[in-house]
């Protein structure tokens, strides 16, 4: 069984920052892109930044310039450190992994998601 676990997210002013972190854990092969979407109220989840296996990395052209995604592969941990926080920035996010894993004798991949974490930016 394979679990992301977030934490980071919290209640932040305009122009503040945030650091999110999501933990993969379980019985895990290797993990190839990890990343952060969002979901606003009433909109459709979208991709924040994610971040391949090898440090190559891409973002939403509304995030650019403020946040920054990392990996620590050793720890099978994503961060998304978050500044200059804007009101539109407000979301659940959810953490989101491609991770292979070994089943029935072959390796498989699939998508986890994590359970997702409450960010509100104040104006």
């Amino acid at each position: 069984q394979v679990q992301l676990v977030e934490s980071g997210g919290g209640l932040v002013q305009a122009g503040g920052s945030l650091r999110l972190s999501c933990a993969a854990s379980g019985r895990i092969l290797s993990i190839n892109a990890m990343g952060w979407y969002r979901q606003a109220p009433g909109k459709q989840r979208e991709l924040v930044a994610r971040i391949f296996s090898g440090g190559s990395t891409n973002y939403a052209d509304s995030v650019k310039g403020r946040f920054t995604i990392s990996r620590d592969n050793a720890k099978n941990t994503v961060y998304l450190q978050m500044n200059s926080l804007k009101p539109e920035d407000t979301g659940v996010y959810y953490c989101n992994a491609a991770i292979q894993v070994v089943q029935f004798g072959s390796v498989s991949e699939y998508d986890f998601w994590g359970q997702g974490t409450q960010v509100t930016v104040s104006s």
